[in-house]
């Protein structure tokens, strides 16, 4: 009986094959809970292979969050949504869908990312600063441009921008992580054009809220405010 051949991998189809197997462990049992013998063995690999293609654990953890985020390419797509013609009720609820729509089907990286924010803040900083700082920024710019033409109260458009994400995040993590959908479901449209009408509340230039306080400045420079009564009910687009 003729042997069976082994199939030869180049060294990117090696890597990649390390980066799946790592990223299942990852995802499931945490950067503390997996070892890259566990690795190793799991994708039928010497261990010392594994750091010739990746220096460390922490360069092999990384490598993992990398490649998720450049296969979903966030930022490209909350450009994309938020250069979108329509009215500000269509641009949120859209950006909030298409985050909710995509978290659904995968929620690998959130996981990566709540295990490297407990166990490996190292890894949880360089991740902000690389992806997220920018993911803010750019939302930030589009609520300061809003605020520029008088379409939106003047407030710091950083925390708006996390205000909004925030929400829509959180909803995810509760539905799939933490498993809300077995008690109850909400249709993906719903909960977009929700979250963001409740948003666009608080953020409309028309918004029936008391003058602000001012606060002192904050650590990037940005005046930040706190509204001093609840808010009453606001129109949005006519509805």
């Amino acid at each position: 009986m003729a042997a069976t051949p082994q199939i030869r991998f180049s060294a990117a189809d090696r890597r990649e094959q390390i980066l799946d197997v790592a990223t299942s462990l990852f995802a499931r049992q945490g950067f503390q809970g997996t070892t890259t013998r566990q690795i190793s063995e799991r994708a039928g690999v010497n261990e010392a292979l594994i750091f010739r293609h990746f220096p460390s654990k922490d360069e092999l953890y990384w490598a993992v969050i990398a490649r998720k985020i450049t296969s979903a390419a966030p930022r490209e797509r909350l450009r994309q949504n938020l250069e979108v013609a329509g009215d500000d009720l269509a641009v949120f609820s859209r950006l909030a869908s298409e985050i909710l729509e995509r978290r659904a089907k995968d929620q690998t990286l959130s996981r990566l990312l709540l295990f490297s924010a407990l166990e490996n803040h190292r890894l949880s900083h360089r991740f902000f600063s690389t992806y997220v700082a920018e993911y803010y920024g750019l939302m930030a710019d589009f609520v300061r441009k809003r605020i520029a033409e008088k379409r939106f109260r003047d407030i710091d458009p950083v925390l708006a921008a996390r205000g909004f994400l925030g929400m829509v995040i959180y909803h995810s993590w509760i539905q799939d992580l933490f498993g809300g959908k077995r008690f109850q479901k909400f249709h993906v449209q719903e909960v977009s054009e929700t979250l963001a009408r409740i948003w666009l509340q608080g953020m409309l230039a028309g918004s029936k809220v008391a003058p602000a306080q001012s606060l002192p400045k904050s650590k990037n420079g940005i005046g930040s405010r706190r509204p001093q009564a609840q808010e009453r009910g606001v129109q949005i687009d006519g509805k």
